[in-house]
């Protein structure tokens, strides 16, 4: 879990487990597999203490005072037998301490009515055992609201299930660490204003707020994996996050088709991320990647797991998507790629998504398998759809195919918008490239 602010930070600075040892996610470790176990371990004793007592923003404070006692505890004394309790106790004891301290120096005010201590909940006294219950799904569900933007989703499941710090997410999405902050305080404070109960949805409501949450993991992969603006072309810290959290929900949700295509998909599209760049960081594309690169064994599960989801019923986006990317990474060789069979799957994933970019890309499949002509006819349909008109995902796709078609200054040109339109300079200096390439060539 990240430290929320000045006062831990001062704290920890006093801390006597300060010196000597490693600072990540915002608690002092020295032994990686601790390290580890408190990662998976904190959103469970989040939202342990959410739903035992509410009050999210000093939940995560008190539980943020668990991690640092144990960074400075178990190393010396030894892990107990039951750490996740352990860390459960610590914290509601500091959670106690914490309102009841907010109480004293707020009591005038009226707003002190509304709080409600530990010991006044229906719940087990701090020193009690613990149940064994995982409540990292439901703190998931929570993070993703459906009164909390896109934007803000994202931010506050990064830092209260992914344990990054504000400033380290801050830094993914390259805006400024004052400006994540607000974002993730709105966040908290209006999922607290919605007065949402720490509980699984109901069946109805469960179904589409999972649908929020997987949105939310897809769209903190995508940005970790192809990076929207910036210096670099990839963030692999945020795709390995996403992934993380995704085999979270697989293991929660284990017969949930569409989990298991989600995580098939990210794992099957990282795996291609060793050969996706030079070693000057330069964007190679798939038909140019040496495919022996590729991690076989992301590949491998992927496969597995999209193939054992597709027996289960009608398949939804995330499989067919998943599908797609196992036949790519399945091909020993771009010439050998099944170009007719990710045509279908596209097709059938255009039924079930009016996401302008499956058309995008089911046209340059179309381009593959009936050659550059009846890709180009699919793009000029597309160019009055005003969501991508102006992407340079459009542009740039259109460049690729007009240079098929045998086209080259037509290419050339659009390359160069296509770079212009882009925001990330790795992306920048691709396009550039290619129009280089055809401008020398010709």
């Amino acid at each position: 879990m990240p430290l929320p602010g000045r006062r831990l930070r001062q704290r920890l600075r006093r801390h006597p487990a300060h010196h000597g040892v490693g600072r990540r996610h915002g608690v002092l470790i020295d032994d990686t597999r601790t390290e580890d176990l408190l990662r998976e371990l904190a959103p469970q004793v989040l939202g342990a203490l959410v739903r035992r007592y509410g009050h999210f923003p000093t939940a995560e404070d008190a539980v943020q005072e668990a991690l640092l006692a144990a960074a400075a505890q178990w190393p010396e004394e030894g892990r107990p037998d039951d750490p996740r309790a352990w860390l459960i106790t610590v914290a509601s004891r500091r959670l106690t301490d914490l309102l009841r301290s907010e109480q004293a120096r707020r009591r005038r005010e009226d707003a002190v009515a509304a709080w409600t201590l530990p010991g006044d909940w229906l719940a087990p006294a701090a020193d009690q055992p613990v149940d064994a219950t995982d409540d990292t799904l439901v703190l998931l569900f929570m993070c993703c609201h459906p009164s909390l933007t896109p934007s803000s989703q994202i931010a506050l499941t990064l830092r209260a299930v992914g344990g990054l710090t504000t400033a380290e997410i801050a830094r993914a999405f390259l805006v400024p660490e004052g400006t994540m902050t607000r974002r993730i305080t709105r966040a908290k404070q209006r999922v607290k204003d919605s007065g949402v109960r720490f509980r699984l949805p109901g069946a109805a409501e469960r179904a589409e707020r999972l649908a929020a949450v997987l949105h939310v993991l897809y769209l903190i992969f995508n940005e970790g994996y192809a990076s929207t603006s910036g210096p670099d072309l990839q963030r692999a810290e945020l795709a390995a996050e996403a992934i993380r959290l995704a085999r979270i929900v697989h293991r929660l949700l284990p017969e949930d088709a569409e989990v298991a295509g989600l995580l098939a998909l990210m794992l099957l599209t990282d795996a291609r991320r060793p050969a996706r760049t030079g070693p000057d960081g330069a964007l190679i594309p798939m038909t140019e990647q040496d495919r022996r690169l590729w991690n076989a064994a992301q590949i491998e599960e992927g496969v597995a797991l999209v193939t054992g989801a597709l027996t289960q019923g009608p398949p939804g986006p995330y499989q067919l998507q998943a599908a797609i990317a196992a036949v790519h990474d399945e091909a020993p060789s771009a010439e050998e790629t099944d170009w007719p069979q990710i045509t279908a799957l596209y097709e059938l994933l255009m039924r079930l998504s009016g996401n302008p970019m499956v058309a995008l890309n089911h046209a340059v499949a179309v381009a593959m398998s009936q050659g550059p002509a009846a890709g180009l006819a699919r793009l000029e349909r597309l160019a009055s759809d005003e969501r991508i008109a102006g992407d340079h995902r459009m542009y740039a796709v259109w460049a690729h195919l007009l240079e098929m078609s045998g086209d080259h200054a037509a290419a050339r040109e659009a390359y160069e918008e296509a770079a212009g339109r882009a925001m990330s300079l790795p992306q920048q200096r691709y396009l550039h490239a290619r129009a280089a390439r055809l401008k020398d060539s010709g």
